[in-house]
């Protein structure tokens, strides 16, 4: 799937290109002197986790994977121009995905013990400065990076049940870095940019389980997220 995701970026981002230098019309061309504008986002991401697992005699030949499914992100941008060549930006917004994780280890002998389903929600809010080559024409090629918190609008964190009852629980808030490529691409009434992002955890997410020997989170020292974003701005 995230090869699918790279593909159809890649290909938007070739059409896109191909008709804005179509004729040659700069369109928009006092777009950028503004000192502050506003669009909106649509895309779609898909993340798991990256685990490091620590040895512990009392769960022996742990190991835990990961199957993901793609998901969905929408949100606002509010940019703020800081150089010709430089941007502030912040861009909130709601974020779906879903994953399987699949535990391995000797303690866990029935299936409905080895997998747990996590769904979650975010409420994502990601602040990044965007740094701009000069405009050639209708294309403008940009990298960014930055920070985001994320709000888990799905967190279980205060939940009493934890894997024992079948509930995998993970922390309701989060902090990320970003980082990722993309093109400006002017068009007669708005500026189109798709971008391709990875976003790294900064924090631990799991929730340890009230048993230290736990046999589900007690191998895990780090849980965090890692995914990458396929996303398409109008501004």
């Amino acid at each position: 799937m995230k090869n699918k995701i790279l593909i159809v970026g890649y290909f938007l981002f070739a059409t896109a290109t191909f008709f804005a230098q179509r004729k040659n019309v700069d369109y928009l061309p006092t777009f950028d002197k503004r000192k502050v504008h506003y669009g909106f986002y649509l895309g779609l991401n898909q993340n798991d986790f990256k685990f490091g697992l620590r040895d512990n005699p009392n769960v022996p030949n742990a190991s835990i994977s990961v199957e993901p499914q793609a998901g969905f992100n929408v949100g606002l941008i509010a940019d703020l121009r800081l150089h010709k060549n430089l941007n502030l930006r912040l861009e909130p917004g709601l974020m779906t995905n879903s994953k399987r994780l699949i535990f391995n280890n000797d303690l866990i002998t029935r299936p409905q013990d080895s997998a747990r389903d996590v769904s979650s929600t975010y409420f994502h809010v990601p602040l990044l400065l965007k740094f701009s080559t000069d405009r050639y024409r209708n294309i403008r090629p940009y990298i960014l990076g930055g920070i985001s918190y994320d709000y888990n609008l799905s967190s279980n964190q205060d939940n009493q049940d934890d894997n024992s009852a079948g509930q995998f629980r993970m922390q309701t808030h989060n902090f990320m870095y970003e980082v990722g490529i993309g093109i400006d691409i002017y068009l007669y009434f708005f500026k189109f940019s798709p971008s391709i992002r990875g976003v790294f955890a900064i924090n631990n997410e799991v929730v340890y389980d009230d048993d230290p020997n736990s046999r589900w989170t007690a191998p895990i020292n780090f849980m965090g997220t890692r995914g990458v974003f396929l996303s398409f701005a109008f501004e």
